[in-house]
């Protein structure tokens, strides 16, 4: 049975990428479909979808600092759009209700209140995939789309937690000691080594230290997950940890989305008031881009984190999920969600692969601020008498830095788009500043004393580095342009677009390690 699945899945999920949407739209399209010949959710299928959706949160954890949730943009921006979201949404259901909308009919205030309530979450899953697509799950906007779906993440755990009719054991206090074992998981995150075992220790971690031991104390399961990751997220190998579970977690989602076809029959009755819902859908968009623009930030990064978060939410139905069992939304209201929420997604994916053309298009009306009023992450980038720029400061980045430093004796800056990343170079002697070089603006707000002849393109994404060079390329810069990547076919397509050299990372690496053998086996001494 579960080939069929499998094999829809895999067809559906390639025509769509085919199609330049994301696959997660033809894992759904695949549910609905297999649902209309009979075929039902199974355990495994089911359980394969929990396991994804809390190595998900477990991930998040990972790159998460509890400090970004501190930001008055985050905490604030994501309670006012949620209480303000949800306000509008149950106005806006009470009119239809009064337009005597079939599906609305005998529905309390606090019923259209919970359904506005659902309706006001931005998926996560969707969120996390469309920014690993572009490369910019660490640009501002992604930061900014992250931070916000963190904290409703919360909002929805508390609310399942109080709907759950389960009370947290006593011994739930403990949980609070958590911190204390820190320094263990660490000391064992240290020696976890680089292959299976550290493979097996985030899934440890993620489900039996995070979600077991949680669920133990009647605490909702993925709230451990999260929180277990959190606690590691400072911890220098996190990324390391979080990139070993990446293939199994975006397994494992595939299911979830599969899942969500599978568990409900879709009727011209329940699709024509997901339609109604997705009328709703703007007023969510206009909320975030007001109060993203609002903490002062650019047009393009209150834009983007509007594109990435326009949508309804998998939360939005786990949250549905629960009020049904517990006797507070009807049936045919959560399946109507569901539909919702898979259009919502099919919407919403083309305009975030084609936000840069959006963005250009819209930036003839739309303004930024005067530069001295913008947030600190938004102002002019000042590349002094650079000639040199290294955009993505990582490991290849920097090591390309530090070779062109020793042999070249011109100056040259780094770019990267993470802050602690920009933070440690300065500390080790590196000129690094942070900036987004796949920002349309990023090149128009630069300023330099100097003349630029030589840029490297060295962010790990392939995509990344098409958008920045299409950026460059817009600028007339007349210098020269190389480009990292890891696959022969995206070196064709970085050529194809004007970059002066590719290099595949996998085949210097193989290069450099010969070339420092063979020099370390023909000096003197060794000869000798």
């Amino acid at each position: 049975m579960e080939l069929v699945y499998i094999s829809a899945a895999f067809i559906s999920g390639y025509i769509l990428m085919r199609c330049h949407l994301p696959p997660l739209v033809g894992f759904l399209i695949a549910g609905f479909a297999l649902h209309a010949f009979g075929y039902e959710s199974t355990p495994v299928i089911s359980d394969l979808a929990d396991l994804g959706v809390t190595l998900l949160l477990f991930s998040i954890g990972l790159k998460l600092d509890v400090k970004t949730l501190l930001a008055k943009e985050i905490w604030f921006g994501a309670t006012a759009h949620n209480l303000l979201t949800t306000g509008l949404f149950t106005l806006s259901l009470l009119g239809l209700k009064a337009l005597s909308v079939p599906m609305l009919a005998g529905l309390s205030l606090s019923e259209l209140a919970l359904l506005g309530f659902a309706l006001s979450f931005s998926s996560t899953v969707f969120a996390i995939k469309a920014l690993q697509e572009k490369g910019e799950l660490n640009a501002t906007y992604g930061t900014l789309a992250i931070g916000i779906l963190i904290m409703q993440d919360i909002f929805a755990v508390v609310f399942i937690t109080a709907t759950s009719g389960k009370t947290p054991e006593l011994s739930a206090l403990l949980l609070f000691a958590l911190p204390l074992l820190k320094p263990v998981f660490n000391k064992i995150l240290d020696n976890a080594g680089h292959g299976e075992m550290l493979v097996l220790y985030g899934i440890f971690l993620a489900l039996v230290a995070g979600a077991g031991l949680f669920e133990l104390v009647g605490v909702k399961p993925d709230l451990g997950a999260l929180i277990l990751g959190m606690l590691l997220a400072s911890h220098p190998r996190a990324s390391e940890m979080a990139k070993s579970l990446f293939n199994m977690k975006e397994l494992f989602l595939v299911c979830f989305f599969l899942n969500i076809g599978l568990s409900e029959q879709p009727t011209w009755q329940s699709f024509s008031f997901a339609l109604v819902i997705m009328l709703l859908l703007p007023i969510k968009g206009l909320l975030y881009y007001w109060i993203v623009s609002g903490f002062r930030y650019r047009v393009r990064t209150a834009m983007f984190t509007t594109l990435t978060l326009f949508n309804f939410s998998e939360f939005g139905l786990i949250v549905g999920g629960f009020a049904y069992k517990a006797g507070l939304m009807p049936g045919p209201i959560l399946v109507s969600i569901a539909i919702a929420v898979s259009l919502s997604f099919a919407f919403s994916a083309p305009l975030n692969t084609f936000s840069n053309q959006l963005y250009t298009w819209a930036s003839q009306w739309l303004k930024d601020k005067h530069p001295d009023k913008l947030h600190p992450s938004d102002q002019l980038i000042n590349l002094g008498d650079a000639s040199i720029l290294v955009l993505g400061m990582g490991r290849i980045g920097s090591g390309a830095y530090d070779e062109l430093s020793a042999t070249h004796h011109q100056p040259i800056i780094g770019i990267d788009n993470r802050e602690d990343s920009v933070a440690r170079h300065q500390e080790e002697g590196r000129r690094a500043i942070l900036g987004d070089a796949t920002d349309p603006d990023f090149w128009s707000r630069a300023i330099s004393d100097g003349q630029i002849k030589l840029i490297l393109l060295a962010m790990p994404h392939s995509q990344a580095n098409m958008l920045a060079l299409e950026q460059i390329r817009q600028t007339n810069f007349k210098g020269k342009v190389a480009a990292i990547a890891k696959y022969e076919d995206e070196i064709e397509q970085l050529k194809a677009l004007g970059v002066d050299e590719a290099f595949n990372i996998y085949q210097e690496a193989g290069s450099g390690f010969a070339r420092h053998v063979r020099e370390q086996f023909t000096t003197p001494a060794n000869n000798a």
